[in-house]
């Protein structure tokens, strides 16, 4: 016998549909309008720490942050309301995202200036390719995350060598250099060493003899090989997963929230029970 859904039910069904949902017409308004309220809310974070804008149009900005955190926790809600599993939703990257954009306005009350940290809204931005629907750049985003993940021990054991060889240069320098040349201690040489290693130097400490000019050589020279070896771990883990990944192309998708059938003889998607075409 087939159960009646309740109002609570369709509600979720429907919200689910406009919130998850890209192919439907009120999916794709709401996705638009989120992207918009996002870069609205960026931007106003950033004329908020300009001065004279601040002075200016503070009542405005503040007015419009607070308007925008509250649509962001009722959307925020709904996400959880009408998710199967809202659980996975929360501990998800987008759903700790989406909870940490909303949550510096409410800690301003407690932690003056934390308003600022609006900022990491920006990284919701990243919702644009399942916005836009870009099935192909949403495959490589997911085999980036398996590279990374991949390379993980790789990178932790690289970086725990190059920790040790920087502490081991820094602590020769500052044998070499010593106080007249900026190297007042062991910890000053190892930021020394780190800045020359990874090519960014800033010139506020320089070495003035020549053994300590000749070890610098061979540190900027050692660092462009550096910089090299993780970008080859990640590029090597990403063509492995690029490579073991499975092909979703031509496979059946739900026209109201693009989850992907598996099973070609159902009728209704397993998801939001929205009745199929054929093929």
């Amino acid at each position: 016998m087939k159960t009646l859904k309740t109002k609570y039910d369709l509600f979720k069904q429907k919200t689910y549909i406009v919130i998850y949902g890209s192919n439907t017409f009120a999916g794709r308004l709401f996705d638009l309008a989120l992207l918009g309220v996002i870069l609205l809310s960026v931007l106003l974070v950033m004329l908020e720490s300009i001065e004279k804008l601040d002075a200016k149009y503070h009542t405005f900005i503040v007015v419009s942050e607070w308007i925008i955190t509250v649509f962001f926790s009722i959307e925020y809600a709904l996400r959880i309301i009408c998710n199967k599993r809202p659980l996975q939703y929360v501990f998800s990257f987008y759903g700790i995202v989406d909870l940490i954009s909303i949550l510096p306005m409410y800690l301003s009350f407690f932690v003056p200036g934390s308003r600022m940290l609006s900022v990491i809204r920006a990284l919701r931005l990243l919702r644009l390719f399942g916005i836009l629907n870009l099935v192909h750049f949403t495959g490589q985003e997911s085999q980036l995350k398996l590279a990374i993940k991949a390379s993980r021990t790789k990178i932790i054991v690289f970086i725990y060598f190059i920790l040790v060889v920087s502490i081991l240069l820094g602590a020769i320098m500052y044998v070499i250099e010593g106080p007249e040349s900026g190297f007042t201690s062991i910890p000053v040489s190892i930021y020394w060493c780190i800045v020359t290693l990874t090519t960014v130097g800033y010139g506020d400490i320089a070495p003035i003899t020549t053994l300590g000019q000749i070890i610098a050589a061979f540190i900027m020279i050692m660092g462009y090989g550096i910089i090299a070896v993780p970008t080859g771990i990640v590029t090597a883990e990403f063509a492995n997963a690029k490579r073991n990944a499975p092909d979703m192309d031509g496979k059946r998708k739900c026209p109201s929230c693009t989850t992907i059938i598996y099973n070609e003889d159902s009728r209704y998607c397993h998801h939001c029970g929205e009745k199929l075409t054929n093929g």
